[in-house]
């Protein structure tokens, strides 16, 4: 089964985004040793050849990356924070009628299936 994981990607500085690739890779790996399930997370695969700084490209890597949600059997959403491009994954899931799964930062589900705040970050 195909698990989208939805955590976020932009930053205001290199070492920011970077470690919230490395974040994303190991919620990836969370999903796949401990479930055995398949994780897609566009965000990892997207930014080795888009630029996320340069807004066409964003904008483009975001629309494969909803293209990719809709083939999903659940989305799992990871973190603290909805970030704005999660919120819009988020909201994809609930129309197109997928679950959406909350977990925190260390891969523990959240019995509430909310995220623990409302803050928002940019994504």
């Amino acid at each position: 089964m195909k698990i989208y994981v939805c955590s976020p990607l932009k930053a205001y500085n290199y070492n920011t985004s970077y470690s919230n690739i490395e974040k994303a890779k190991n919620y990836c790996r969370f999903v796949a040793m401990e479930t055995g399930n398949t994780p897609i997370a566009p965000h990892i695969y997207c930014t080795e050849f888009l630029k996320d700084d340069i807004p066409e490209e964003r904008t483009l890597g975001m629309n494969m990356g909803l293209e990719l949600l809709e083939t999903c059997r659940e989305v799992w959403v990871f973190g603290d924070h909805i970030s704005d491009g999660m919120a819009k994954e988020i909201e994809l899931a609930f129309k197109k009628r997928i679950p959406v799964k909350f977990f925190t930062e260390d891969c523990k589900r959240r019995n509430e299936d909310e995220p623990k705040t409302n803050k928002k970050t940019e994504n």
